[in-house]
């Protein structure tokens, strides 16, 4: 059986940071608002938004704060 995450305090935090910084790219605030939507519950992140994570994840000009939000969001991505 596969263990249920949900996004921690630090993931959390950086989420409501992107979320509030107008100069976030649309990718880090759809990060973002996964991330805060899963904190504290057993939802799973959607193909798209993994999909999304991963993009985020492989792009060398993404964020810290990006990479972080991409990395919470694919470990509560749906097993196959």
């Amino acid at each position: 059986m596969a263990k249920n995450e949900s996004s921690g305090s630090k993931v959390t935090r950086t989420a409501s940071s992107v979320l509030r910084d107008s100069g976030a790219s649309k990718t880090a605030k759809s990060l973002a608002g996964s991330a805060l939507a899963q904190a504290h519950t057993n939802k799973q992140s959607s193909a798209s938004t993994a999909h999304t994570a991963a993009k985020a994840l492989n792009d060398g000009r993404s964020s810290s704060s990006t990479k972080t939000l991409a990395g919470s969001v694919l470990t509560q991505k749906t097993k196959k």
